[in-house]
């Protein structure tokens, strides 16, 4: 039996989200977005759960989670 494997991806607390921009300028990847210039939006398939955006974001409503691959 095969182990489960793991990734981290970020996840945006919309409702908390200022749009500042922050974690986009800081995403190596160019994962994150900021939609109607409301809330940050992450793609799914661009973010390797870094922590960057994260560890920017001056609300803290940014969290890393693990999620199955």
């Amino acid at each position: 039996m095969a182990a489960i494997r793991k990734k981290r991806k970020a996840f945006v607390e919309s409702a908390d989200c200022v749009a500042c921009g922050c974690c986009v300028k800081v995403c190596p990847k160019g994962a994150l977005q900021i939609v109607k210039g409301i809330t940050a939006q992450v793609d799914m398939e661009k973010c390797v759960g870094c922590g960057k955006c994260a560890k920017e974001c001056p609300t803290s409503v940014i969290r890393i989670e693990e999620v199955e691959a």
